[in-house]
Parts: structure tokens; sequence; C-alpha cells
């Protein structure tokens, strides 16, 4: 899921190290490696507190679910549990959980370790950080036998066949005591599970390690290791590509994706997206309590002034040169690739780019132009703000022109903030922000997506919040809790795009566009991946593990390459290394650059 680009915890900080790639470095391994380009940042392991698209994927290589979207049609598909079913009042699902299953270390996986897991997000507060909206209305969490799940829920709950919480070992993490204890980031901790790969090492700022588990349900993956290379920006990872020294690279910029067209050995994709990205802007940071946090400018209070923001934003000409028309245009937050729920504004309700509408809204509002023609508002304050961005992307180095110079237009002085991506996230969280770039990654059930733009998901202290936008409306709030307890799919579609309708009436953000994801991928050393969905999806960032745990070597492809384990490379100046060996797919939690994005 995106935000942000959401798109919670201390990253991985970016290191720097000097020479090139040297081809002596690449210790030749045994056993066949994929190496992937990583061009964002990690938070954390844990998968309680991961929040980056970066580290929700490797969970997902981890630790297995009870459910996870199809990979070719995003339908609820079998994981750990094998069947479910409810009660005629919709009150208590039931789960037969899937026999024989071990975790890494030997120690049977059971229907146990699936209630100890929500029971945790359920009853500790720092466990609920990446999760805790999945769970809040379940009512109790059992496991009457080693095979059988029953969580009974408050009210029906649309979501309990894509609850999108992994499944952890009780024996590991009953004895974890504080969440945000440095070992829960640790191999020991980590690296006992049941997903088709584990992991094997962790060195902070240096690499991830994980091996395809050969005792997978499934069965092995059809390769032995996987190699994130992390690169500080898009540029050094297709230079690392077109070198042959990773064989996958997504978050392509559109002149990156268009030269690679033509490269011999290279295959590219465009995928139908199920990120969207946003401008952020700040509705009045608050916590759970109603108390102002954060250091947002009063003015962006004012519903007039962030609608008269919207109108002097011009989201087409953004996807037409900064995304090079590999783009949608952007509406509601659920994005065009689950059409079921998706929300496209009427003509008429659609935030149109009219630069003089945008100033006479301003002038009702009280905002006139003052003296250097500077707006001044009913306080005798300038209108002056600040675009934060992710100095790592592309989007926000290039789109942020753009915005400062529409602003700029309208009599609003904007001066970017380009930082790295734990500023960012750190700085959104605690709101302090005026306007910041973010997207989110969406799961193709809309719950979790509208969830993070209650009320509930307002933070209980500064810079501990699960919300997307910091954004608190009564409507709203009727609106999600009536979509999230309909069960008819026709009752709840509509409804789920009434909530949209009124997020966007209210612009605690302005929907951008729904990015078509661009990747490349190195065609003579792997000759496919399964896409989600079929055909016209994406390989990485998934909503589950099929693209890396399918991915196919080609024959004499794929093999050694790798870095040896323990092994420190210096790879240029402008190169972070993470490497993880196994598979990884993506999912978002929020601002992953996924993710939060």
């Amino acid at each position: 899921m995106f935000r942000r680009f959401r798109a919670g915890a201390a990253v991985l900080a970016a290191v720097l190290v000097a020479g090139p790639f040297a081809p002596a470095a690449q210790a030749q391994q045994s056993g066949k490696v994929l190496r992937v380009a990583l061009v964002q940042e990690i938070d954390h392991l844990n998968p309680f507190l991961a929040s980056f698209a970066s580290s929700t994927m490797i969970g997902r290589m981890t630790w297995e679910f009870l459910t996870l979207p199809s990979a070719e049609d995003n339908t609820p598909s079998p994981g750990l549990a094998t069947s479910w079913t409810t009660s005629d009042d919709k009150l208590t699902w039931t789960y037969q959980i899937r026999q024989g299953l071990k975790w890494s270390d030997g120690q049977p996986v059971t229907a146990k370790d699936a209630a100890f897991t929500f029971n945790r997000i359920m009853t500790d507060e720092k466990a609920q950080e990446a999760n805790g909206t999945y769970v809040e209305n379940f009512a109790s969490v059992t496991a009457p036998d080693d095979h059988t799940l029953v969580i009974r829920t408050k009210a029906p709950q649309a979501s309990m066949t894509a609850i999108d919480v992994p499944i952890v070992p009780e024996h590991v993490w009953a004895g974890i005591g504080d969440m945000n204890d440095a070992k829960t980031d640790s191999v020991p901790v980590v690296g006992v599970g049941d997903g088709p790969f584990l992991i094997t090492e962790y060195r902070p700022n240096e690499l991830v390690r994980l091996k395809a588990n050969p005792d997978y349900w499934r069965g092995k993956a059809k390769y032995d290791e996987l190699q994130f290379i992390s690169y500080k920006n898009a540029d050094a990872a297709v230079n690392a590509l077109r070198n042959d020294e990773v064989d996958l690279v997504n978050r392509l910029t559109a002149t990156q994706f268009d030269q690679l067209k033509h490269e011999s050995g290279i295959a590219v994709n465009q995928a139908t997206g199920r990120r969207y990205r946003e401008l952020l802007i700040n509705p009045g940071a608050q916590n759970a309590a109603h108390q102002p946090i954060g250091d947002g400018n009063p003015a962006l209070k004012d519903v007039r002034v962030r609608k008269a923001i919207a109108q002097a934003i011009d989201p087409q000409t953004l996807i037409d040169k900064v995304l090079g028309g590999y783009g949608q245009l952007g509406g509601g937050l659920v994005p065009a690739a689950f059409p079921l729920y998706h929300w496209e504004p009427a003509p008429d309700q659609r935030y149109k780019f009219d630069q003089a509408a945008a100033a006479a809204a301003l002038d009702a509002a009280g905002y006139r132009t003052g003296p250097g023609g500077t707006r001044v508002g009913p306080d005798g304050k300038p209108l002056e703000l600040r675009l934060l961005g992710r100095a790592s992307e592309d989007f926000a180095q290039r789109g942020s022109d753009y915005i400062v110079s529409w602003l700029g237009g309208l009599g609003i002085k904007v001066t970017k903030q380009l930082v790295s991506d734990n500023e960012v996230q750190d700085r959104t969280d605690n709101g302090d922000y005026d306007l910041a770039f973010s997207g989110w990654g969406t799961s193709p059930d809309p719950d979790y997506v509208l969830s993070k733009q209650t009320c509930a998901a307002l933070p209980a202290t500064s810079g501990s919040s699960s919300s997307a936008s910091l954004f608190c409306d009564a409507e709203f709030d009727s609106l999600y809790q009536r979509e999230s307890t309909e069960l008819d799919q026709t009752k709840r579609a509509d409804l789920v795009k009434q909530a949209q309708a009124r997020y966007y009436d209210q612009v605690p953000s302005l929907v951008l566009d729904y990015d078509n994801p661009l990747e490349a991928y190195r065609s003579d050393r792997f000759t496919s991946f399964p896409k989600q969905p079929a055909n016209t999806g994406n390989i990485m960032e998934q909503s589950g593990y099929w693209s890396f745990y399918g991915a196919v070597p080609a024959e004499g492809g794929g093999g050694g390459g790798g870095l040896p384990a323990g092994a420190w490379v210096a790879i240029g100046a402008a190169v972070v290394v993470v490497v993880v060996i196994g598979g990884v797919t993506a999912s978002r939690r929020r601002k992953s650059a996924d993710d939060q994005e």
C-alpha cells in the first residue's frame, strides 16, 4: 500500500561509498541469483512496525498471510488459511489453517500463531503501528485447536478476506516485550519464517540477506538468492542495469523507460498502477485528542484555501511533462486499476486548472494581494508555504518547480524543501509541513486506504501517526463506517465512492495521478516474472509475492554475480547497498517513496 512515496519509523541511513562497481568485487556464488535495484530506503524488518514498501515487501516474503490477492485478478486466494466461512450474523469468521507447515526453526505453524499475532496488535499500542486498523473492529481472536482460527468482530467487517497482516511465530515474538527494541530487527527474531524466503543476515545500512525456503509449502523458488542493491537515484540504478550489475529496476522515469525499450538484452514493462500520487495539503494537523500538532500554516485549515490551491495546479501538465505521459489523471483514493471501487469526479466536480478562479476564491476567503504581490491573510500574515518532497525522487525534483510557479502566480510564495525519505516521513507524521508530495500503493480492498483518512487514525502523540493525511471529518467517518460493515458488494462500492467524493471535496490532499509503473529487467538472465494482475500488472511492488517467487531464470542465466555472504562492496558514490537474498514483493502501509511511496 504507497503512503508514502507513503507511503512508520527510523529508516536505514544512506551509506555513500566511493569507487566503481568493480567486476572483481562481484564474487561468483553457487546457485542462481536475482539482483534487484532498490531506489528507496528501509525503515524496519519488524513486521509490526515496517511501513516503507521496501520493508513490507521483505515481510511478504518472510511470513505467510491468512489470504492474499491472487496474481490473476487480485481476488482473495488461500495462504496460511485454506478456507474460511462466516456465521449467519456475519460477526464470526472461521479460518481453516493449513496443516503440516513448519517454521524455519522446525516448530509447527499453527492457528495459535495467528491468534497471537492479532491479539498482540489488539493489545500492544506499539504493535499497532503498521497494521492496527485491520483489527480495530475485532472483538476477540482465538484458536480452539491448532488448525482453526476464529475471529469475532464487533460489527460486520467487509475486509475479512483481505487482512494484510503477516503472521509471525508466537514462540519467537512472545518474548519481545518492547516493539521498539533493536533486537526486533535482528536475524534471531526476523529470521524465523514460513514464507518463500528466509532472512539470514542483516547489517543496518548495508544489507539484508534472504535465502529461498527449501521447505516452502508451494515449493522452492526456481532460483536461490535475490539481491536488492539500493541506489540513491534511478539514474544510478539504470546504469547498473545496463552494466549487468542488477537484473531488475522499477520506478523508472519516462526518459529512462523510452531509452531502455530499444536496448539489447533488456525487456520493459509498463503496468496498470495501483498507486496514487498526491499533494498533501495540511488540513490542520491534530492528535487523537483533537489538540493541534505540528507547524502547518493555519491558513490551510480553511477548506476554501485548500480548494483554491487545487484549482491553481494542473495535474495533466505534471503527467505530460514530468511523467512523460505515463500516468492517468487522478481523482479518488482508489486507482482505476480497481474499477469496482474507483471513483472519478464528474466534469463539473473536478478541480479545473483556472488561475483566475483560484485568485477570486482566495479574495473571497480574505486572502488578498499585498505589497510585493504576496497574498496576506485576515490576520495580516503573508501566505507563504513550504513544499516538502523526497530529494531522491525525480517527480519531486521536477514537479516542485511547477507547483512553485503556479502558486507563485497566485501570490502564494512557496519554498521547496527536498530532503531524505525518512525526514519526509518524520515531518509528515508530526504535521510539520504545509504541502508535501506523497502517495499510496493501495490494496485491492479499499478498506485500508480509507481507514487511513479517518479520525481514528490520528496519532495519540505527535509522530505516532498512522493517518495518511491527518484528516478528520465526521461525514467521511460515517461513510467509512458504513462501507466497512456492508457485505453487499454493490452497496459497498457505492459507499466507497461516496467517501472518496467527500475526501475530494474537503481536499486534505489532491490526488494528482495514478502512475503507470515503469520497469525493466535483464531478459538475458530472467525470461519472465508473473505480473499482478496477469498480463497488465506490475512486477515489483505487488500485493503478494508472486513476481519474485515465480521468476524464471534464463537458460544459463541468473547464476552467480551475487554478493558473497558478509560482503560489503563499494559500488559508487550514488549507491547504497541493501542486499536481499530470496524474493520480494511490495505493499504499502504508508509513505513509500510506498508505500508510502
